[in-house]
């Protein structure tokens, strides 16, 4: 690759060499965007390793770009600001050393190499001279672009030194397996085993993000195998870990469950970006474990565990400091996603169908999406004959959906007309009477209309005002 061709494309890159010039310093591109470049994947950020002040470069690069807003973080030595519709970020060449109990590093002032070696990972350490007579030459001291050939992640130095210095590290190396494709050395994975611990000192909101990074990346399965074989799962994601494991009994045996939530979430994921839906994907069984049964005669069930597991999403959302914005749609989607699994089963009836859309809303499709990602089988021919049935049952969806328009759906005769029609007070018979109502409506005895719903109302209300409160 010809880097100097490169870089040359980009017009604050061209002036960064020229202000480096001008205040006699070296400046290299390094990490992420040299990665990335090699990789030919989407960029948006650049590392900028100043040896000498970042800030002041910055500085003077800002002030030559016409760039106004710059920040400077005076105690860590950076500084930032965007340009290009691109993330800059500047910080001058340094040693960091750690205190046991903290990810927060002393920071000393360093040259070249002592910045380069406390870097995560071999293919993070590349770095690309900007500096105008070694302009687009490339710096690789720790083999990082035969790393990349070989879609390896590696460690510049012991990874449990690494590791140890900064546990993050850990997810991190897992979360860049996942989303690049690649394989992580053997060393990585013993080290993440035996510092796991580690990760307690790091604060909840940093796990989350480098776990949800993984939920995020093509092949989310390779982070979560990856995560759960290091024994790294059970101290970030305890449910999940306890996901594994087949029981026997006799002839009977349940399908591995950690394996088979992997599964799902891949399959979702080759459909859909949303994180929400593959986090739902993720939690859809997690309550197994504590609903597994042994019944004699028909083998292992799991009965309740949609509504045990949508009721444990509270207390993950909360413990993951998760954004409880998405707390209902999880918990409904958890609740959910064996419904249309039943009516894929069986001659669907409108009412059937009725009652999902309205229990379902707005988040119908993605519920039917991951249902059909839930169908894991071996058996092809299972398979294709419950999406044979889903196709059926979707067909209906939209026809008694248009038919019905059911969305958002109650009572055409609201609350407070029934009250006034049957001189009634605010009380659990008007919710009795309004509920009557639209059962009629899901179960087709009338339409989804005011007049058949008031017509309804006169024939039943001296049913329910006879009876006593």
């Amino acid at each position: 690759m010809d880097f100097k061709k490169e870089l040359e494309k980009y017009f604050f890159i061209s002036t960064a060499s020229k202000v480096a010039k001008e205040l006699n310093v070296e400046v290299f591109i390094v990490g992420g965007f040299v990665r990335d470049l090699i990789l030919n994947r989407n960029r948006n950020e650049v590392d900028f390793l100043v040896i000498g002040n970042g800030p002041d470069f910055a500085s003077k690069l800002a002030e030559k770009l016409e760039i106004e807003k710059i920040s400077i973080f005076k105690n860590f030595g950076t500084a930032h600001f965007r340009a290009q519709d691109f993330d800059l970020e500047f910080v001058g060449a340094r040693k960091e050393s750690y205190n046991k109990n903290s990810r927060n590093p002393d920071i000393e002032e360093g040259n070249f190499e002592d910045d380069i070696s406390r870097r995560d990972f071999t293919i993070n350490t590349l770095a690309i001279s900007i500096t105008e007579n070694n302009f687009g030459n490339l710096i690789d001291n720790y083999n990082g672009l035969k790393d990349i050939e070989n879609r390896l992640i590696r460690t510049p130095i012991n990874p449990e030194l690494t590791f140890d210095d900064d546990p993050l590290r850990i997810m991190r190396a897992y979360r860049f397996a996942s989303q690049l494709n690649f394989q992580v050395d053997p060393s990585i994975n013993i080290a993440a085993n035996k510092l796991r611990d580690r990760l307690k000192i790091i604060s909840q909101e940093r796990i989350t993000d480098e776990f949800l990074k993984i939920l995020l990346s093509p092949v989310p399965s390779i982070g979560l195998k990856l995560l759960f074989n290091s024994g790294v799962m059970e101290i970030i994601f305890p449910e999940i870990a306890m996901l594994s494991g087949v029981d026997q009994r006799q002839d009977f045996h349940h399908k591995d469950v950690f394996l088979h939530t992997c599964q799902v979430v891949d399959n979702v994921s080759k459909v859909s970006n949303n994180l929400w839906l593959r986090f739902a994907a993720l939690m859809h069984d997690i309550a197994k474990p504590q609903t597994k049964k042994f019944v004699e005669g028909v083998g292992w069930t799991f009965h309740g565990h949609e509504e045990l597991g949508a009721r444990m999403m509270k207390s993950i959302f909360k413990r993951l400091k998760l954004p409880f914005t998405k707390l209902d749609y999880v918990e409904e989607l958890v609740r959910l996603h064996l419904r249309p699994i039943a009516l894929a089963k069986e001659e669907v009836t409108d009412s059937a169908i009725r009652r999902l859309i309205v229990a379902a809303g707005e988040d119908l499709e993605d519920l039917i999406t991951l249902c059909r990602a839930d169908i894991t089988s071996k058996n092809l021919e299972k398979v294709s004959k419950y999406l044979d049935n889903y196709e059926k049952v979707m067909k209906k969806v939209w026809e008694v959906e248009e038919k019905d328009k059911l969305r958002s759906f109650q009572s055409p005769v609201r609350g407070d007309e029934i009250m006034k029609i049957c001189n009634l007070q605010p009380s659990k018979k008007v919710g009795e009477i309004k509920s009557a109502i639209e059962d009629a409506i899901l179960d087709g005895k009338i339409g989804n209309n005011y007049e058949e719903a008031y017509q309804f109302l006169m024939k039943i209300k001296d049913k329910f005002l006879e009876k006593k409160l």
